[in-house]
C-alpha cells in the first residue's frame, strides 16, 4: 500500500496577502458594450416613462364620407374596394389630407389656441410642443402636428377614424370636434364648387334664353303699340267679315236693280240703286285696300306680326327647355354632393391612454437587444477573421 505524502512548500498565504481585485480589474471584466447599448437606454427610458412623461388623453371620432347617388359597384369595383381604390376612398382621403395640412392647422389655430393645447403648464419637455429640439414657429408646429393628430381609414367599411392626443381630456375632445367641423366645412365648399361647375353652362344657356325671350316679347309689344292693335290676324278676319257682308249687300242690291229693270225700266228707283251699288263697290275696294295693296295695308303688318309671334314662341320654348335643363343639372349636382356623417362623436376621455409605459420600455429593451446582438455578431465575425 502506497502512502500519501504531503510536501511542505512554505507558509500558507493569509487572506490579507491574497491579490486584491482593483476597480480597474473589475471595470475590465464588466460587459460595457451591453451596458451602454442595452442597459443605459433602457434605464433612461424607464426614468422618462415612469418619472417624467406626462399622461396624454386620446379622443377618437369616426366618420364616413358618402354621396346620395352611390353607384352600384361592379365585380371589379368590389375587388378594388379591398385595396381602397374607390371614389368614396378618394373623397375621404381628401378630408384626411386637409385635416393634417397647413391650411387645416391654420384654420384650427383660428378656432382655438393650438399652442396652449400642445404645451399646457406641467407637460413634460419631450412630449410637448415645442420640445427642446423644436422652434416656436408655425412650420415647426406643422411638423409636430402628426404627433398629436392622426387619421386612419378602413377600406372594407369606408369608415375614417380621427385620433387626437392632448394633455387634458377637454382639449383632446375640443380639438377633435374642431377638426371634424373643418372637414364638414371643406365638404360644403367642395359641394358648392361642384354645383357651380355643374350648372354653370346650364345657367349661361338659361340666361341667354331668358334674355332672348324678353327681347322678342318687347319687340312684339312695341309692334302692337305702334300699330295700335293687339292681333293683326283678328283685325284681318274682322275686315274679311266686313268685306263678305258688303259683297252680300252688293249682290242683293244688284239683284233688285236687275229685276226692276226688267219689270219697270223707267222706274225712278233705278238711279238710287245704281248709286247704292257704286257706294258698295267703293266700300269693298277700300276694305280690300286696307288688307292688301299698299305698304300701309294690313298684309305687310300681318307678315311682320306673324314673324314676331313665331320668334316669341320659339324663344319661349327655348327658355322652357333651358330652364328644364338647368333644373336637371341642379338635381344631378345635388345627387353627386358629398356628406360627412359622424358615426361616433369625439369622446371625452376619463383615463390617459398614452404613454403606454411598460410597452414603450419593453420596446426600447428589445430594440437595444437586437442592436446589441447584431453588433456582437459582427464583432465576433471580425475577430474570427483576424485570428485566421
Amino acid at each position: 500500500m502506497t502512502e500519501n505524502r504531503l510536501s511542505y512548500m512554505g507558509p500558507l498565504a493569509s487572506a490579507h496577502n491574497r491579490p486584491k481585485k482593483t476597480l480597474r480589474t473589475i471595470a475590465k471584466k464588466l460587459p460595457w458594450g451591453f451596458i451602454i447599448v442595452v442597459g443605459l437606454p433602457t434605464l433612461l427610458a424607464a426614468i422618462y416613462f415612469f418619472l417624467i412623461a406626462s399622461p396624454r388623453y386620446v379622443s377618437e371620432a369616426r366618420f364616413i364620407v358618402r354621396s346620395p347617388a352611390q353607384p352600384q359597384m361592379s365585380a371589379l369595383g368590389v375587388a378594388l374596394q379591398g385595396v381602397g381604390f374607390t371614389s368614396q376612398a378618394s373623397d375621404a382621403f381628401a378630408i384626411h389630407e386637409y385635416i393634417t395640412s397647413r391650411d387645416g392647422l391654420a384654420e384650427l389655430n383660428r378656432r382655438m389656441d393650438v399652442s396652449e393645447v400642445l404645451a399646457p403648464p406641467g407637460a413634460d419637455f419631450i412630449a410637448r410642443y415645442p420640445n427642446p429640439l423644436e422652434k416656436r414657429s408655425f412650420e415647426s408646429m406643422y411638423k409636430a402636428f402628426p404627433r398629436f393628430v392622426t387619421v386612419g381609414y378602413a377600406s372594407q367599411t369606408g369608415i375614417s377614424t380621427l385620433r387626437v392626443e392632448a394633455f387634458k381630456p377637454a382639449d383632446a375632445q375640443k380639438m377633435a370636434d374642431a377638426l371634424l367641423n373643418e372637414g364638414e366645412a371643406l365638404v360644403n365648399r367642395l359641394n358648392e364648387r361642384a354645383m357651380d361647375n355643374a350648372v354653370a353652362d346650364a345657367m349661361t344657356r338659361n340666361a341667354a334664353a331668358v334674355r332672348a325671350a324678353g327681347e322678342t316679347q318687347a319687340a312684339l309689344a312695341a309692334f302692337r303699340n305702334a300699330q295700335r292693335f293687339l292681333d293683326p290676324t283678328r283685325e284681318a278676319n274682322a275686315m274679311s267679315q266686313v268685306i263678305i257682308g258688303l259683297i252680300a249687300n252688293l249682290a242683293e242690291v244688284e239683284a233688285q236693280r236687275d229685276q226692276l229693270r226688267i219689270e219697270a225700266p223707267q222706274s225712278p228707283i233705278l238711279p238710287s240703286l245704281d248709286r247704292r251699288i257704286a257706294t258698295l263697290e267703293r266700300q269693298i275696294a277700300e276694305e280690300r285696300n286696307k288688307i292688301a295693296g299698299s305698304a300701309s295695308s294690313l298684309a305687310p303688318q300681318l307678315g311682320r306680326y306673324e314673324t314676331l309671334v313665331l320668334q316669341n314662341e320659339l324663344a319661349a320654348k327655348e327658355m322652357a327647355a333651358a330652364s328644364a335643363n338647368l333644373t336637371s343639372a341642379r338635381q344631378e349636382a345635388q345627387r353627386q354632393q358629398l356628406y360627412l356623417l359622424r358615426i361616433a362623436a369625439p369622446n371625452l376621455p376619463d383615463v390617459a391612454s398614452e404613454p403606454r409605459r411598460f410597452r414603450s420600455i419593453l420596446t426600447v429593451l428589445l430594440t437595444c437587444l437586437l442592436i446589441y446582438g447584431i453588433g456582437w455578431l459582427v464583432w465576433a465575425g471580425v475577430r474570427e477573421h483576424r485570428q485566421d
